[in-house]
């Protein structure tokens, strides 16, 4: 399928991520801070091996993931482990333009794209339970982009891989996309089914993920119902 390629310069994109994902190291308190600093180096590298045995991220970039070689992954970069997470850790059912074989990184244009899209997709897990007291925190992950993409805004906006039912562009997105990727394509620009006027990105390999670095921190609140409200979250 022959897609225009636009030329993107994009220093802020936004991804979203719970905090419970988003947390300063946890080993380092277990440590007996008393000892040299030879000693504590010593002590840390033995639990992060003990904890590397049963990290998935970790696994993933020693042996690779899924279609996924472990030399297409990030390291020595601020945020690797947000970039590599988001090739590692899949849903089972995959999303829009990834199976569960391979992850990628999804994006927005603006933070409200995001926003819209996260709240989305929780509101209908909150659904499938009847449940609508919740609140959840969201870090926004800034990263840039430059090159070119195709670009699904100016494809037939009647494309399954682009209807707002999952269930539809979910199976139609995921074979799509592994055939666009096979052929070349690093990612995606193509507008949001949850926001009108909103644009989503997605890109395919973790080395196209420049610049990662936090963004604002975003608390959505469900009193009741579906419809949420969303505050800065200091």
């Amino acid at each position: 399928m022959t897609l225009p390629l636009t030329k993107i310069s994009e220093q802020a994109t936004t991804r979203l991520i719970p905090t419970k994902h988003y947390a300063p190291p946890v080993l380092r308190p277990l440590i007996d801070e008393t000892g040299s600093d030879v000693q504590q180096d010593e002590d840390l590298a033995i639990l992060e091996a003990l904890e590397g045995m049963t990290n998935r991220r970790l696994n993933a970039q020693a042996k690779g993931h899924g279609s996924i070689d472990r030399r297409e992954f990030a390291f020595n970069v601020w945020g690797q482990n947000h970039i590599n997470a988001a090739f590692a850790y899949t849903r089972q059912e995959g999303n829009r333009f990834n199976s569960g074989d391979r992850g990628a990184w999804y994006a927005a244009f603006d933070d409200l794209t995001s926003i819209t899209e996260v709240a989305y997709h929780r509101t209908r897990e909150l659904a499938a339970i009847d449940h609508f007291e919740d609140e959840a925190v969201y870090q926004a992950l800034l990263a840039g982009f430059i090159g070119e993409f195709h670009d699904l805004r100016k494809a037939d906006q009647a494309s399954p891989y682009l209807d707002p039912d999952t269930a539809t562009a979910y199976p139609a997105g995921q074979a799509f996309a592994d055939s666009m990727r096979r052929e070349g394509a690093e990612g995606f620009i193509y507008p949001s089914a949850r926001r009108a006027g909103g644009t989503c990105f997605v890109a395919f390999h973790p080395n196209l993920v420049q610049n990662v670095r936090p963004g604002a921190r975003w608390k959505i609140i469900w009193d009741g119902s579906p419809d949420y409200t969303v505050t800065t979250d200091r």
